[in-house]
This record gives structure tokens, C-alpha cells and sequence, in this order.
């Protein structure tokens, strides 16, 4: 296979003498375009690496529970932090205080990173970090302390994930616009071009618009499109694209849909070739996607959640026969809370069996010939590619996102993919079918002490700034200010000076945001999709009556606004409320994201609204919603009714009810139930 023939791929089915076969069958592994594997020996010498994501509380927790997992098989280590870093904050910001340290662990400066890979050797342990808004701080905080405990940059080993496109598609913790966003992308790039040579400076990830809702072939198109355009923003800096495609790296969701998932990453295999030859590489390793997957946190239910090992289980044999270099599993209680040592155990495991007990790691992409494979990875490649092609016509997914096309794509899908599970188009065991009828079991959960970990962090802080000279800091932060100003210094390199001296997350951020600004997204709710595919649905048209039996007795459509809290930017549960409800006929007001509670009410009496409707999944429910209930009765309006929807553990439904909300929905609620019960609560 030589490259103009990757050049024209055309997956395309084809029939002689009654034998079906597909053009793209005679690929092999380790060869571009490397449908069947980006290693030619894949998992026969050395199998996919074990990298759990994890990162809670405090920096001390974090680095204990690391390195246990590593004393327990586990290969290299993959870092969740908390809300407040992603979106820029420090510990002591009042703003994000109830975010500090609850989905990940807060890190503010170097000295917290320090401690958090304390004892770990970072010259051997490949090391993980998911972050894109406040990359350049964490990337610096990183640098400068394997540096401080004698590790030099050239032996860093990891990954940064600092993919911010699709922050402005799905995930939304982003800080900058996205033009400022990608000139830090391309520094980073550079940067770590010349002085970090084993350390992928992208992930592109598809993962977190799977768990928003898209389709595998949007998932798989998307994240290509990010990813070239990466590529272009690095040969913009003025680099050669062999200096650094060879390290860039891709991320994938695994749903439920086996030979689908598997398909994908074949099938991404393929189209990255064919993407990267108009750059015209001289080293066959810019051609190659190598990827690390985790499997869903969508597919996982609150309810039967034991259920949701096998479901993990399944997903994580997808990625490998897709051929996945490293693999997240996910914990059964993830869809009510943190996960417990207990659960974590049982996700980690489930890819030691499989490495150890399956014999799987004994072929090269053993799916291969399957009809239905095949069939499904010339499928979802010629779709896929149609999708980019449309992207290109736009002038690049810069200018896609800032027209807000992909954002809107993946909700409206999103919205699609509900009404199927509602209408049981979709089944989904425990949740709208084979429900169990026994007593719902409460499970042993991880509960963060937001308090302790705020105190912990302050103190922390005030120590780091007395023992500073803080003039350094200054003119550190000032440099930092002009070369955002003025482009011509690589704000990498600049961080790390900043970071050196014991400048904070928070000052860092803060410097670059004074010139680049911090971007806020316009939250508007699609309308009639909803509607369109529950169409024939008896009980959509009961509660479309209910709404007008309202209407006829407060002569006004029921209002409901509908907000995130805190810096939690994952949006799609509420999306998917405000999209149907509107269709209903409610009159919805969708909030801005990162809102104060303060704020939220203000806008709720603003708006006149019946129903404050608040979507938590990242565990500071009852801070916030306590602050909600404060307001609310501040002002006099406790004729606003409260409710909430997410990752609630069962264990808070007294503390939230007395705090004042008078109803609770777990993920998964059927969304036209939950219009009636909110209808019946106000009349």
C-alpha cells in the first residue's frame, strides 16, 4: 500500500463471483494507513496501558490513591482536577468556592503539584492530564516540578489534553474566545516540539461528544476536523508537521454499541491517514492515530447499578478489539457518585482480566473479515468524511464553532437519542425496560469534605504567597500580559517562568484573561425535535394537554428556567429538558452556565418563572442548591419552586427537600414523566 493509494481511499463494497468484500480489506497493521492497528505486533508483545482517570480532594489523597493503583497493576496515571482549575480559579476564589476539590483534585501551584506526584518517578510513569482552559498553569506547574525533584523535560512521558475546540462544542470549560484559545494550543505545540520530545502536546478528544449526545459518525468526524486543525495552527507556528504530528494523540468515548465502536477506530485509523498526507510528511508516524478510549459514563444508570459492570466490560473489549493504546473503565457507581475505592477496584480489574485471563491480546484486530464489520467501517468512514468535507467548506472548525454549527448538531442528536429512550425505541435495561421491582439497595459512596479541602488550600496559599517575592511574581505576570498582547513570545515559556517564581493558577489565568477576555457561550434551546420523534408518544399528548389545562387556569404557560450551577459545563441533560419542554409548550428560559446561586434567582424573578430547574452531576449539589433556597427566601420568593435533576445520591434527597426543593429526578428520568410531575406540583 503506498500513499497515493491512501490518498484515494474509497471504502466501497465489492461483489465478484458472489463474494463480498470491501477495497480496505487487504490493509494491515503497522502500516499506514493502519485500519488494522498502528503497531504491526499490537498487543502480541505488549498490551494496551491501564490508565485510570482519577484526581479528588486534596493533593495528599490524590497522590496516595495513585500510588496504590500503581502498586496494583495499573501502568501510568491519568489526572482529574477539579472545576475551579479547569475554568482558572484558585482555591480562595468565593465565586467557585462550592467546586473546590469535588470532581477532581484543585491544584493552585506548584507546590500542590509537587505533592502530588510526590515519591512517583515521572522519568518512568507516563503521566495523563486532562485540561484545557487552564492549560499553559497546569502544564507549567507540571514542568516545573519534575524539574525541582531532578527530572529533566526530555524525560517527561504523558499526555496534556489541551484540546479547547471541543471545550466550545460540548464540555464548555473553556476560559478564552477560541482564536486566543488556539494561539495557546499552537505555543504549546511549539513549546513542547523542542523541549518535551517523548510528551504528546494534543489529545483530541471525541469522548465528551459521545457522552453529549452525537452520533458515532459525528463523534468520529468532529474530532478529526479538531485535530487538523491543530495540525494547520502547528505548521502556523512554523513548525514542520514531521516535528509534531508524530506525537499527537486521540481520545474516544466507547458506548454500548459493540462492532460500532470497534468500526470507529478502524475506521479513524484510516481517515487520519488520509488527512495528513496533504501535508506531505516525510516520517509515516505523522500518518498514525494512536489513541487512548474510556468507556461511557452516559451508558452507566443509577438505577441497577451493579448492571453497569457488565455494561463496562462490554464497551472495554470494544476499544480493545478496536485497537486502543491505553483504556479508562469506568466505575458502576458513576452515575450517583465519585467513585469508591471499592468500585474502582472492580473497573481497574475488569482490564486485568481481560489482559491476563482472555487470550484477546493473542490477535491483530481479530474482527477482521466480519461482513458486519466491514460493512459498518466503510460505513461510518464514507459518513464521517462527508461531514468534514462540510466542515472544510466552512473554512475549518474554527469558523464552524464560532457559527455554533457543531454545538448545535450534537444537541440536536442529543435531544434524538432521549425521546428514543423515552419512547423505548431504545431499551436500556433497569431503565425503561426489565425494571426491577425490588427495594432500591444503597451503596457505600465517596463524599468529599468541600470545607476541609478549601481550608487546606487557602492555607496553602497564604504560605506559597508570604514565602515568595512577589515583585518576581509581578514582572513574571506582566511579560506574560505583552506577549498575549502582542503574539511574539511563546506564553509556555512564559508560564513556566511565571510558575518558577510561585505564580498561582489563578494569577496566571487572570493575566492572560485581562487580554484575551473570558468567553461566554449564548445557551438557546432547539424546539421541535423533540416533538417530531415522539410524535405517535399517548402520554407526550397527555402532558401537551395538562400544559393547556394550566394555561386555561393561571392564563400563562408554565415557566420554567433552567440553569447549571457552579463551573459545571456539562450541559446536555439540561438541554435535553429545555429542548422538550418547550415542545410541551412551556415558556423556558435556559440560563447562562457558570451562574452564582445569587444570580440564578435574580434571573428567575427577573423572568417570572414557576420552576427553578437545576442539573448537578459534579457533587455540589447541596452547597448550591442550599444557597438557591437562601436567595429565594432573601427576596421573598419561596413561591418559586425548586427542583433538581443529575447525579443525586439518594442518601441527600432528606437534605435537599428540607432545604426546600419539592422534587428530585436521577439521570434517565423519562423527560415527558417528569413534565407531569412538575405539572401536578403546580396546580
Amino acid at each position: 500500500m503506498n500513499r497515493k493509494d491512501i490518498q484515494h481511499i474509497t471504502l466501497k463494497k465489492n461483489v465478484k463471483n458472489n463474494t463480498k468484500t470491501f477495497n480496505h480489506e487487504g490493509y494491515i497493521a503497522g502500516t499506514a494507513p493502519y485500519l488494522r492497528g498502528p503497531y504491526s505486533t499490537m498487543y502480541l508483545k505488549k498490551p494496551w496501558t491501564i490508565r485510570q482517570y482519577a484526581g479528588f480532594s486534596t493533593a495528599e489523597e490524590t497522590n496516595a490513591f495513585y500510588k496504590k493503583n500503581l502498586t496494583l497493576g495499573q501502568k501510568g496515571l491519568s489526572v482529574a482536577f477539579d472545576l475551579a482549575t479547569h475554568r482558572g480559579y484558585d482555591s480562595d476564589n468565593e465565586y467557585i468556592a462550592a467546586d473546590v476539590g469535588k470532581a477532581g483534585v484543585a491544584i493552585d501551584s506548584v507546590e500542590d503539584m509537587k505533592i502530588l506526584f510526590k515519591d512517583i518517578p515521572l522519568d518512568k510513569i507516563s503521566v495523563s492530564m486532562t485540561i484545557n482552559g487552564a492549560v499553559l498553569p497546569i502544564l507549567a506547574f507540571y514542568i516545573v516540578a519534575a524539574e525541582e525533584t531532578g527530572v529533566s523535560t526530555k524525560e517527561l512521558s504523558g499526555t496534556i489534553q489541551n484540546d479547547i475546540l471541543k471545550e466550545f462544542i460540548t464540555r464548555n470549560t473553556y476560559i478564552y474566545p477560541p482564536s486566543a484559545s488556539i494561539k495557546i494550543t499552537a505555543d504549546i505545540i511549539k513549546y513542547t516540539s523542542k523541549h518535551l520530545p517523548k510528551f504528546n502536546p494534543v489529545s483530541i478528544s471525541g469522548y465528551h461528544m459521545q457522552e453529549a449526545g452525537a452520533t458515532t459518525e459525528t463523534e468520529l468526524a468532529y474530532t478529526l476536523a479538531n485535530g487538523l486543525e491543530y495540525v494547520r495552527a502547528g505548521i502556523n507556528a512554523g513548525l514542520h508537521v514531521d516535528e509534531f504530528a508524530p506525537r499527537l494523540s486521540f481520545f474516544w468515548g466507547i458506548g454500548m454499541h459493540h462492532f460500532k465502536e470497534i468500526a470507529k477506530l478502524r475506521a479513524a485509523r484510516m481517515l487520519w491517514s488520509k488527512i495528513m498526507l496533504q501535508f506531505k510528511p516525510k516520517n509515516n508516524k505523522s500518518l498514525l492515530l494512536r489513541t487512548h478510549c474510556q468507556t461511557s459514563g452516559w451508558s452507566l444508570t443509577a438505577q441497577d447499578p451493579f448492571n453497569n459492570i457488565a455494561r463496562t466490560t462490554i464497551e472495554a473489549m470494544s476499544a480493545v478489539f478496536g485497537g486502543t493504546q491505553s483504556l479508562h473503565t469506568n466505575a458502576l457507581d458513576e452515575a450517583i457518585a465519585l467513585p469508591t475505592d471499592f468500585s474502582s477496584k472492580i473497573a481497574r480489574d475488569t482490564q486485568i482480566y481481560l489482559q491476563k485471563e482472555t487470550k484477546i491480546t493473542k490477535t491483530i484486530d481479530p474482527w477482521a473479515g466480519s461482513f458486519q464489520l466491514e460493512q459498518l467501517t466503510s460505513d461510518i468512514a464514507n459518513k464521517a468524511w462527508k461531514i468534514i468535507e462540510e466542515i472544510e467548506r466552512m473554512g475549518g472548525m474554527t469558523k464552524a464553532i464560532e457559527k455554533g454549527i457543531p454545538k448545535a448538531s450534537i444537541e440536536k442528536e442529543a435531544t434524538i437519542k432521549q425521546a428514543k429512550i423515552d419512547t423505548e425505541k431504545n431499551i436500556i435495561i433497569g431503565l425503561n425496560k426489565h425494571k426491577t421491582r425490588e427495594p432500591e439497595k444503597e451503596l457505600p459512596l465517596l463524599e468529599v469534605d468541600n470545607n476541609a479541602v478549601i481550608k487546606n488550600q487557602i492555607n496553602r496559599l497564604h504560605k506559597l504567597k508570604s514565602n515568595r517575592n512577589n515583585n518576581d511574581v509581578k514582572n513574571a505576570l506582566k511579560q506574560l500580559q505583552e506577549a498575549a498582547n502582542t503574539g511574539n513570545k511563546n506564553l509556555l515559556e512564559l508560564s513556566i517562568n511565571a510558575a518558577r517564581h510561585r505564580a498561582t493558577l489563578g494569577e496566571i489565568s487572570d493575566a492572560l484573561e485581562s487580554v484575551f477576555t473570558r468567553h461566554k457561550a449564548e445557551e438557546k434551546p432547539i424546539t421541535g425535535v423533540y416533538a417530531n420523534e415522539v410524535k405517535d408518544y399517548k402520554l407526550f399528548d397527555e402532558a401537551k394537554a395538562l400544559v393547556q389545562q394550566f394555561k386555561k387556569l393561571k392564563n400563562s404557560n408554565p415557566k420554567i428556567m433552567i440553569c447549571k450551577l457552579g463551573q459545571d459545563g456539562h450541559d446536555r441533560g439540561a438541554k435535553v429538558i429545555a429542548s422538550a419542554y418547550s415542545d410541551l409548550g412551556f415558556n423556558v428560559y435556559m440560563s447562562a452556565l457558570f451562574l452564582t446561586p445569587e444570580q440564578a434567582v435574580n434571573q428567575a424573578i427577573k423572568n417570572k418563572v414557576h420552576i427553578l430547574g437545576i442539573s448537578s452531576l459534579a457533587g455540589a449539589h447541596k452547597e448550591l442548591v442550599n444557597a438557591i433556597a437562601y436567595h429565594l427566601k432573601k427576596h421573598k420568593r419561596e413561591d418559586i419552586k425548586i427542583v433538581v435533576g443529575g447525579i443525586i445520591p439518594k442518601k441527600d434527597y432528606k437534605i435537599l427537600t428540607k432545604m426546600g426543593v419539592v422534587k428530585i429526578f436521577k439521570p434517565g428520568s423519562n423527560v415527558v414523566k417528569t413534565a407531569i410531575d412538575i405539572l401536578s406540583i403546580l396546580t
